[in-house]
């Protein structure tokens, strides 16, 4: 089961997947955050930390090779990976092999929660990088939503299951 949770800056996307997974003994929580020295990342990344259970086993990838932490996840029961923005953010370029991140979900035979950003909705960006940025994540939802069996949006702590098109 692959399931994609989809929202916006604190919309409640994050807190939608932790539940999700609560109900597994044996949940891994591969973090991307690449901290560094934004404060305000840091402050929310110590509140995801807080939020979850202390017998979750976290992995962080931040800008690296988050398909092969999946694949290396293989025996694990369940997967919450937090989030692909933030995994998109640190690649140069915003370049990233979709093709391969898909495989490696679908080749796991336990539950994934991915989350992600949900950036079509905003403002429209005022700069190239930003475009690019919005439209190589867009392309990445779509990417992950093929192969997920559940796609969620989470607007205002509220939950929407999405239809298939």
């Amino acid at each position: 089961m692959i399931a994609l949770v989809l929202g916006g800056a604190r919309s409640g996307k994050s807190a939608v997947a932790e539940a999700m997974c609560d109900r597994y003994p044996r949940v891994t929580y591969v973090a991307t955050a690449s901290v560094g020295d934004d404060a305000d990342l840091a402050a929310r990344v110590a509140a995801h930390r807080d939020r979850r259970p202390a017998h979750w086993v976290t992995v962080e990838v931040g800008g690296g090779d988050l398909a092969g932490a999946l694949q290396a996840l293989v025996a694990t029961e369940a997967v919450l990976v937090d989030s692909l923005t933030t995994w998109l953010a640190a690649a140069p370029g915003f370049e990233i092999d979709a093709d391969r991140l898909c495989a490696a979900l679908a080749g796991r035979p336990g539950p994934t929660v991915v989350v992600s950003d949900e950036v079509g909705l905003g403002v429209h960006p005022s700069s190239e990088a930003g475009r690019v940025f919005r439209d190589r994540l867009g392309e990445l939802n779509r990417q992950v939503a093929a192969v997920a069996d559940d796609v969620l949006l989470v607007v205002a702590g509220r939950v929407l299951p999405l239809a298939r098109p």
